[in-house]
């Protein structure tokens, strides 16, 4: 569904963190911000959708309070149809000289009976990321990728199995061919997952009495992605030691909130 300019100005601005707007710009600027752009698995969740939790939410109890998190990820959305919706722009009118772009998708794009969504990993995948590397760019902000973590699934040995083709591949040709920096998230949840096994992952993944969801994540799994993630920002030098706090911490469930959902 495409959105009016309104509406995704609106919802620009509702990711905008508190700070960033309250401060004033010189402020905000110091402050510096990590953009998100992304998919259902990132997202920020609402009560109507708890106990399922995008590690865009857990993202900031990693990093320190000056390093801000617009999280502008949305369910359902590919590399395609986020920019056909006019979300990456609503960005990149934001982004500031010195803010980060993490951009990760590959879930939706592999939909190949939704035109709207659905690329191609070596063609026309590449091509929109390109869009989001390009723009950050051009506002003097830092692009980074992320591979699609992974979904739950094992096959009949327990093995863990790996679920998104050739996207994670095409995002490392692309990030090497662009010097970009790339978080190889697919590969670091795909070794967690077999880490854990095939009845400790239903403890990450939104299992409930009524659900067995393999790909969204419940607080126990936004976290320990978040922790991934936040690991790899600071392994790659995106982000320096300062930046980043918690990583060998406890992250208690209960700081995992759902606010209520936004008047349509």
């Amino acid at each position: 569904m495409s959105l009016t300019r309104r509406q995704v100005t609106v919802a620009a601005m509702a990711a905008v963190p508190v700070a960033f707007s309250a401060t004033g710009t010189a402020h905000a600027r110091e402050q510096r911000t990590l953009y998100i752009a992304g998919d259902s698995t990132a997202a920020q969740k609402y009560a109507d959708a708890a106990p399922e939790t995008g590690w865009g939410m857990a993202l900031p109890f990693f990093l320190h309070k000056d390093r801000r998190v617009a999280n502008h990820a949305v369910n359902g959305r590919s590399s395609k149809s986020f920019i056909d919706e006019g979300r990456l722009d609503a960005i990149l009118a934001l982004i500031r000289p010195g803010d980060l772009l993490l951009v990760q998708f590959g879930h939706n794009d592999e939909k190949t009976a939704d035109p709207a969504r659905y690329t191609e990993p070596w063609t026309t995948y590449q091509d929109c990321l390109r869009r989001y590397i390009d723009g950050a760019r051009a506002r003097g902000a830092r692009p980074v990728l992320a591979t699609s973590v992974e979904r739950r699934k094992f096959d009949a040995s327990g093995n863990a199995v790996p679920t998104h083709g050739d996207y994670p591949a095409a995002m490392r040709a692309l990030a090497t061919e662009e010097g970009v920096a790339l978080l190889d998230i697919q590969a670091l949840s795909l070794a967690l997952w077999q880490k854990l096994g095939v009845e400790e992952t239903k403890r990450y993944f939104n299992w409930t009495a009524t659900e067995q969801d393999n790909t969204h994540f419940n607080p126990p799994g936004a976290i320990a992605v978040a922790r991934l993630v936040a690991r790899e920002l600071l392994r790659h030098r995106v982000l320096a030691p300062r930046d980043v706090r918690r990583l060998d911490a406890e992250i208690p469930e209960s700081w995992i909130t759902w606010p209520a959902p936004a008047a349509a």
